[in-house]
């Protein structure tokens, strides 16, 4: 249903039904997070209010009304077993909504409405702040602004269309202001934003990782985080780090001490880190997870650069790891160094009673992985690490393998069924099986968790890492150089590294004929829109306290504070109220055309002697114009221009020409013969 249908409508058809199609416009993107029960209900209740106002019935009484709310309450204390936080409060108060819809009788019922939608999407910014939300309440804004315009028109049909114009100049009037605040509001820490809990968790790295599980990411095209290098980084070195697991159960590997992150790694950071070589430096905004680990390059030996309020620790296994979980969208600069050492220390002189939890296997479990680990030591004597993993990589390129999403069922012992049987698998199953093998010969060897690689973003020039780029790769501990970083996956599928080739399902038919068409439409389109949703995170979203300062240095603030944001939040304020008292008195004074050509006509006649007040009626500058010394010539065509304008502004049928006839009376005016 347009605006064009409802036209035809009765107006208070046409008005309810309007507001109706608007609330449901503004309730529709909490469909997702509300309870099914309390999304039915307010369908209902809509379709309800609908078929009554089409239909000409009465409202509900005031009984039913009563029943309806015990019964809300109710329904939503059984399903969050409290009246009050944000679930229950978004539920309550999109319920209270939808229900007085079933008794607008009066103005003040429609404004109480207005002003819960009002309150309803802003409630939506508490689950999702993203641009299409963002987009789509701002039409619903539109559409309230537009309603709350028309209901301040009792009189006559007015028409939708003008009153959407006037909301739409309301807002633009108000834009500059909500600007200046969005820009200049002092932004306190961690006061400012959405409640803690507000962003659902949407990295999938888990402390924990059972064989088979991250080929589930690998569909995900969920964004991770987004990267600005400073320079073009080695494509080959773009490993961000995450989970370290060490644990082994026979199917589920998991980080010392378990838990979600918080707990993992208690040790104090490396001692002995060496960094070598040119850094890297990047700006990385990372997408809320729910998770404490700040993804960074390996290695990353200073600590990020982070908003005021967050803090951070490295673990001994080079993960930087936040306090509390990351519930919000974050951005931070680091520098990491590709070439570097660490995790002698310690280590080097009794390496098997400190590397033996890295050692570690159950028992029972892949004997023949096993047995190839001791044809490998028979092969190396010496017991040499990287020599044993090389001879490792060297079967893995050269025995058949495969990458696959779909290698099949595992079965109870995973690093058999890759060696013999499938000889096949995800990055998990690969690193997961060179692991075991390592560990059975005798190597102290872990697996890492994270992201390799990424697609760089030919619009705005980030790199864009998703859920598909999770990945697992293997660490070993090398005698005189610590831990080393093994890939196993690189040896079974080289271009998954270099070339970042990831494993996708095919397309649908739709995205199968758009590619056909044009093979790099879908690209094109995904860039720019993903370069738009990066430009609203990292300016509307991620517009912190430090970005608030920077945009004062480019002031002329040498070292901003928060009194200088109030000095220049005021002083566009105070300039904001002058302007807008200015424009008042222009709209009042000159721009009303009417108002214009009686002040010309009240000037000209006093030039021509006649006394003529400041506030003078066209009727009373009549009767002085009867009683002066003007020519008869002028003095009766004065007299009949004068009450056809007073005609044009009071009398409705003399103003059938609209403008057209107040600019005759213009030219008229202009023709007159003044003569004292």
């Amino acid at each position: 249903m347009n605006l064009a249908v409802l036209a035809r409508l009765p107006r208070e058809m046409r008005d309810t039904l309007f507001l109706l199609l608007v609330i449901g416009w503004i309730i529709a993107p909490q469909a997702g997070t509300l309870p099914i029960w309390a999304s039915a209900l307010a369908a209902g209740v809509l379709l309800w209010r609908g078929w009554l106002a089409v239909s000409g019935r009465p409202l509900p009484r005031r009984w039913a009304l009563a029943a309806l709310l015990a019964v809300t309450l109710a329904a939503t204390w059984a399903t969050h077993h409290t009246l009050a936080g944000r679930e229950a409060g978004s539920t309550l108060v999109v319920m209270l909504l939808t229900l007085k819809t079933l008794e607008l009788r009066a103005r003040r019922d429609a404004l109480v409405v207005f002003f819960l939608g009002f309150f309803v999407m802003l409630t939506n910014f508490f689950y999702s702040q993203s641009l299409p939300i963002a987009a789509a309440m701002l039409a619903g804004l539109l559409g309230l602004l537009t309603a709350l315009v028309n209901a301040h028109r009792p009189v006559g049909q007015p028409s939708l269309r003008d009153s959407a114009w006037t909301a739409l100049k309301m807002t633009l009037a108000g834009a500059p202001v909500m600007l200046a605040l969005f820009v200049f509001f002092p932004r306190f820490a961690p006061l400012w934003g959405v409640p803690s809990d507000a962003m659902q968790g949407r990295s999938g790295l888990s402390s924990s990782m059972e064989v088979g599980a991250l080929a589930a990411l690998a569909l995900d095209d969920g964004i991770v985080m987004r990267v600005k290098f400073d320079g073009p980084p080695p494509q080959s070195q773009l490993y961000f780090r995450g989970p370290v697991l060490v644990n082994f159960d026979g199917k589920r590997w998991t980080a010392p001490g378990g838990g979600d992150g918080f707990e993992a790694t208690i040790m104090p950071a490396p001692g002995d880190l060496q960094v070598s070589g040119e850094p890297l430096r990047y700006e990385v905004t990372l997408e809320p997870s729910r998770r404490p680990w700040l993804l960074t390059l390996d290695a990353a030996p200073r600590q990020p650069e982070l908003p005021a309020g967050q803090r951070v620790r490295m673990t001994a296994d080079l993960q930087w790891l936040s306090y509390r979980p990351l519930t919000d969208l974050l951005r931070y600069r680091a520098e990491s160094y590709p070439q570097f050492r660490y995790g002698l220390t310690g280590w080097d002189h009794k390496p098997r009673r400190d590397l033996s939890a890295f050692l570690r296997l159950p028992g029972g479990y892949n004997p023949r992985t096993l047995a190839l680990a001791d044809e490998l030591r028979r092969q190396q004597p010496d017991g040499d690490a990287l020599a044993l993993a090389r001879a490792a990589l060297e079967r893995l390129r050269t025995g058949g393998y495969s990458y696959t999403l779909e290698p099949g069922v595992a079965g109870r012992d995973s690093a058999d069924t890759f060696w013999f049987d499938a000889k096949a698998g995800f990055c998990e199953h690969i690193a997961s099986a060179f692991v075991v093998l390592m560990r059975d010969a005798g190597v102290p060897a872990r697996i890492v968790t994270g992201f390799q690689g990424g697609e760089i973003n030919g619009v705005d020039g980030y790199w864009t890492v998703r859920n598909a780029d999770a990945h697992a790769w293997a660490e070993i501990w090398v005698a005189d150089r610590g831990w080393v970083r093994v890939d196993p996956t690189g040896a079974v599928s080289p271009g998954r590294i270099g070339q970042f080739q990831r494993l996708r399902l095919p397309e649908g038919m739709i995205a199968d004929a758009v590619a056909r068409l044009s093979p790099t439409l879908l690209a094109q389109l995904r860039a720019a829109w993903e370069a738009v949703n990066n430009g609203w995170n990292q300016w509307v979203l991620n517009y912190t306290q430090t970005r608030q300062f920077d945009m004062l240095r480019n002031l002329g603030f040498s070292s901003p504070s928060w009194q200088d944001l109030g000095r220049v939040l005021g002083g566009l304020l105070a300039a904001s109220a002058l302007i807008g008292i200015a424009w008042a008195y222009w709209e009042r004074r000159r721009h009303d055309p009417w108002l214009r050509l009686l002040a010309r006509a009240r000037q000209r006649l006093a030039q021509a002697g006649v006394d003529t007040p400041p506030k003078a009626p066209p009727r009373e500058l009549l009767r002085r114009v009867q009683a002066s010394a003007l020519p008869g010539e002028l003095r009766r065509p004065l007299a009949g221009w004068l009450l056809a304008l007073e005609q044009w502004r009071y009398a409705p049928a003399a103003r059938k020409g609209g403008a057209a006839a107040l600019a005759k009376l213009q030219r008229d005016f202009r023709r007159f013969q003044w003569k004292k």
